[in-house]
């Protein structure tokens, strides 16, 4: 069964999520956004092995301690979609734009497309291409542990911005309403920001999407 930590990282309090497989213990980390030596506590706590770095998008606070985590472990970075490869390509300028460590450029082993799948351990999730607040933006869903890892498409009460380069506020209207409803009311999201919650609560009372 797939298990996760949420730890959250850099000034914006960006929740990078430990995502492990509870029979094999190997790991991926879920948007490594900074904070790096926190990230590596919580995985040495936890006992696990870690394989991989999953990215949701490229903005700053999810990506911007890919490259060294990368480099410090001999990892594969999977995703996001090539979309977000001019996000990738700022994010030295992106780190100096908001006061983060200098943050390193790198090339994905694998982009990402809707409909592919990640494996850590036994644990397959499926993948889903999510425009809107980036161009290349996915989320991860276990069906199994009804669980989705949604980065900042949808929050609690909320959506992601769309103002950032490459955004488009229908695309993301679009992505989460035919993309993550059909996933199911009872399964719980864990967002790039704040608090969990369920499709199913945010359908009905998120002032962005509810009703939709």
């Amino acid at each position: 069964m797939l298990k996760y930590l949420t730890v959250p990282v850099t000034p914006f309090a960006q929740n990078c999520s430990i995502a492990w497989c509870d029979k094999t213990l190997q790991a991926a980390v879920i948007d490594p956004g900074g904070d790096l030596e926190k990230i590596e506590t919580a995985i040495q706590q936890l006992g696990l092995n870690l394989e991989q770095i999953w990215l949701t998008h490229a903005h700053i606070d999810h990506a911007g301690g890919t490259a060294e985590l990368a480099k410090r472990h001999s990892l594969p970075i999977t995703g996001p979609h090539p979309g977000d490869q001019f996000w990738i390509d700022g994010l030295a300028q992106q780190s100096q734009m908001f006061g983060f460590p200098q943050a390193e450029a790198f090339t994905p082993t694998r982009w990402l497309k809707d409909g592919d799948t990640v494996q850590v351990g036994e644990c397959v999730l499926d993948v889903r291409h999510t425009p809107g607040h980036t161009p290349g933006h996915v989320v991860f869903h276990s069906p199994q542990a009804k669980r989705a890892f949604v980065g900042d498409v949808l929050f609690a009460g909320g959506i992601g911005r769309t103002d950032f380069p490459g955004g488009s506020h229908p695309e993301l209207i679009s992505s989460i309403t035919e993309r993550l409803w059909p996933m199911g009311d009872d399964t719980v999201f864990i967002p790039g920001h704040g608090l969990e919650s369920t499709f199913g609560r945010e359908r009905r009372t998120n002032p962005f999407v509810g009703g939709t």
